[in-house]
């Protein structure tokens, strides 16, 4: 088959700026709606799934087990668990018991007196032994009652992205106010794909005091089930002392409870991504196709040349793919720019668009299906027509 040469392909994007420029944003909408749906999704099951360590129990207030932040239970439940549950694994003579209060709070950052709705985590020392993933980066883990003036307070590496703040304005040694309360920033620390880094960590008395609350949300414990406590031994404590009102979950069941919760969402991005992209398809499509309808003349030339219809279907081809190429690289460039480490608030942390490989991979599939698909459609609609009419052809 004789073959039209690539240049021609080329040279034909430049033939009209506006056909180039609407054809491009039609191709870029649709690379970014599926690139940005695919990055929530993915940063939704990947925080879930990472948060969760098989080796932690959670215990919370009954009747508050899809969430820690409606969860209330009693400070002295971590002393009465480590003292009463035995075999719990413990370092230095200290068992690993983390009684900690999740809430989301205003926070005032700064000299920055609009208030910003943040996830603050009370916790004490014993906390980074029963989250292994949280690593201090920069500065330390804060004391209580270090300052009479002002607490001190720790922030995941993500709390400015998700606060909408500009890059620095969490430094170390930067004041923010918790429910009135002063704290400084003493340190920052990471916790690669958990739900956990965009929050801010202060000492678990300080964080009651500030929120002016005499309950906890949970307590961590980490279990040992070879011969020592084991999730049955939590569960079967919690049946015996009802006056504590308390509920024990696996850490992995907890996340999978919430991805459970999260599943009717899951549907709606994607019914509503789905939605939209349809849209911008058959937006793209239309443009694509008044773009190779309107060359019929030119189709006819072609083929009174002696290029055959497969020829002309390769050179539509490649002239679309180029295209969508480069608007789905130009939407990929976009959503890793814009979205990528952007949280959504949840109950026990947030999640985060996650631009990654198989987010791009589905940005630029979504471009390659439409480069296909407008070339098709288009092309085989303008080599329906003989030659003689092809010539005839406005």
């Amino acid at each position: 088959m004789r073959r039209l040469p690539f240049e021609y392909s080329v040279r034909n994007l430049g033939r009209s700026p506006l056909r180039l420029s609407l054809a491009f944003a039609g191709a870029l909408l649709v690379a970014a709606l599926a690139t940005a749906a695919a990055a929530l999704l993915l940063g939704m099951d990947r925080a879930l799934s990472a948060s969760a360590l098989h080796a932690n129990a959670i215990v919370l207030g009954s009747g508050s087990e899809e969430s820690l932040e409606r969860s209330e239970i009693q400070p002295a439940v971590a002393s009465i668990l480590a003292a009463s549950v035995p075999g719990i694994p413990a370092i230095a003579g200290t068992a690993l018991v983390s009684p900690e209060a999740v809430m989301a709070l205003p926070v005032e950052i700064g000299d920055d007196p609009e208030p910003r709705r943040a996830l603050v985590r009370g916790v004490e020392p014993a906390a980074l032994l029963l989250h292994p993933g949280v690593r201090v980066v920069e500065g330390r883990f804060p004391e209580r009652g270090a300052s009479d003036l002002a607490g001190e307070a720790m922030v995941g590496l993500r709390a400015e992205r998700q606060l909408a703040l500009p890059p620095g304005s969490l430094s170390l040694g930067t004041r923010v106010r918790i429910e009135g309360s002063e704290f400084v920033v003493v340190g920052r620390f990471e916790a690669p794909g958990s739900v956990m880094e965009p929050e801010i960590w202060a000492p678990l008395s300080d964080v009651l005091a500030a929120a002016k609350r005499t309950t906890i949300s949970c307590v961590v414990v980490a279990l040992d089930p070879e011969g020592g406590a084991a999730l049955q031994d939590l569960a079967a404590f919690a049946a015996r002392r009802l006056d504590l009102e308390i509920a024990v979950l696996s850490e992995e069941e907890y996340f999978a409870s919430l991805r459970r919760f999260f599943a009717p969402l899951r549907w709606m991005i994607v019914v509503a991504a789905a939605l939209v992209a349809i849209g911008a398809v058959l937006g793209g499509l239309n443009t694509l196709h008044a773009a190779f309808a309107s060359r019929s003349r030119e189709v006819g030339t072609l083929q009174a040349l002696g290029y055959g219809r497969g020829a002309v279907l390769l050179s539509f081809a490649q002239e679309s793919l180029l295209l969508t190429a480069a608007a789905s690289i130009a939407a990929v460039l976009l959503c890793r720019a814009l979205l990528d480490g952007v949280g959504i608030a949840f109950s026990m942390g947030t999640f985060a668009f996650r631009v990654d490989a198989t987010a791009v991979a589905a940005g630029l599939a979504a471009g390659l299906a439409l480069a296909l698909l407008g070339a098709l459609v288009s092309a085989l609609a303008s080599l329906r027509r003989t030659i003689p009419e092809a010539l005839r052809a406005p």
